[in-house]
């Protein structure tokens, strides 16, 4: 069993910024490629990006290309999400997943889901 717990959701300005956190109980953290997806009330789960097992390959949604950063720092078991320029339209649960397989599909099926953090973005 993985257990991924995120944090650093919050309220924040548009034009502002935050940091998601994502600590995941795995004994080898380095076998799981990483998400962050989102879901807005009354749409569906939105890919937002996707970090490999290594951190050498990310992949990011159109929609947040230039302005999220998603990393991990395997040391730690964590993978974050660096949102910059927030706009009203990221207002959305995030949540952190886990995908383990052999290579890497950032959009495919993952394993393993955190309960997921609130961001609300204001105007």
């Amino acid at each position: 069993q993985v257990q991924l717990v995120e944090s650093g959701g919050g309220l924040v300005q548009a034009g502002g910024s935050l940091r998601l956190s994502c600590a995941a109980s795995a004994r080898t953290f380095t076998n799981y490629n990483m998400g962050w997806f989102r879901q807005a009330p009354g749409k569906e789960r939105e890919f937002v990006a996707s970090i490999n097992k290594s951190g050498g390959g990310t992949a990011h949604a159109d929609s947040v290309k230039g302005r999220f950063t998603i990393s991990r720092d395997n040391a730690k078991n964590t993978v974050a999400l660096q949102m910059n320029s927030l706009k009203p339209e990221d207002t959305a649960v995030y949540y952190c997943a886990a995908q383990i397989r052999s290579g890497w599909v950032p959009k495919g099926t993952y394993d393993y889901w955190g309960q997921g953090t609130q961001v609300t973005v204001s105007s």
